[in-house]
């Protein structure tokens, strides 16, 4: 297995215009790891996530993932992503299953492959039997399970989540928050969840706190409760995301 991080990002700033969105943010995640991007609205976090999945780019900094830099192997590095943003984007007058073979043959996967691993990753959520039903039949966590198992089919390095749980009631978000985290104790893949929720941290998690563009923290929970000189992460993230920006 290779050492490199699934993801690096060194020195990224990115402005729309002459406002800016991120300054100089850096920040790894491992394989195996769990790295929760914690900040309020407005922190940026969509904007790295758009830098991440290549939709936006910026002039200065970088991102490799898997070893491959996004502005210079592309097409490798987004094959080693894989995305469950928060608006959903699964096709409603589909079946399930004929929205994962369709995701599947835009990652050339052969037939019978990517029956193999559709079934492996509905299994795994319990919700192979339900792949003969339409989307719009689902209701919120079924439809975020799809669009999870979607992400998967193509075995990616690393799994981004933009606010996957928003909207979904607890035992949805709750089944959500432990699946995801089963995923990363196989040691295969590395996870960057962006959330405001600190309910949805586990311990081993690496936090990225992001506030006004900026990276205000970043390590394990008990190194950032250490550096801030709390006692929880909410009051931590609180401490962290009071601090204005240096004249």
């Amino acid at each position: 297995m290779s050492t490199l991080p699934a993801l690096d990002v060194e020195g990224l700033s990115y402005a729309y215009g002459r406002k800016p969105a991120l300054n100089r943010v850096s920040f790894q995640v491992e394989a195996g790891q769990c790295g929760i991007l914690l900040g309020p609205n407005g922190a940026g976090k969509t904007t790295l996530f758009s830098l991440i999945t290549h939709l936006y780019d910026s002039r200065d900094g970088s991102i490799r993932i898997a070893g491959h830099d996004i502005k210079t192997e592309p097409g490798q590095a987004l094959a080693a992503l894989g995305v469950v943003f928060q608006q959903p984007t699964l096709d409603l007058d589909l079946n399930v299953l004929q929205n994962l073979q369709y995701h599947a043959a835009l990652h050339g996967l052969g037939r019978k492959e990517a029956a193999r691993r559709i079934q492996e990753e509905l299994e795994r959520q319990g919700m192979f039997e339900r792949a003969g039903e339409k989307v719009r039949q689902l209701n919120g966590g079924h439809r975020r399970r799809v669009e999870i198992a979607r992400a998967l089919l193509h075995q990616p390095r690393l799994l981004l989540l933009d606010e996957p749980t928003v909207g979904l009631d607890v035992p949805s978000r709750k089944a959500i928050v432990e699946y995801v985290h089963e995923l990363t104790r196989t040691g295969k893949i590395a996870v960057l969840w962006a959330t405001h929720l600190i309910d949805e941290i586990r311990d081993g998690d690496r936090l990225i706190v992001l506030h006004q563009g900026q990276v205000r923290a970043t390590g394990g929970i008990d190194a950032v409760l250490e550096a801030t000189g709390t006692a929880t992460i909410g009051a931590a993230f609180e401490r962290l995301t009071q601090q204005r920006e240096a004249a």
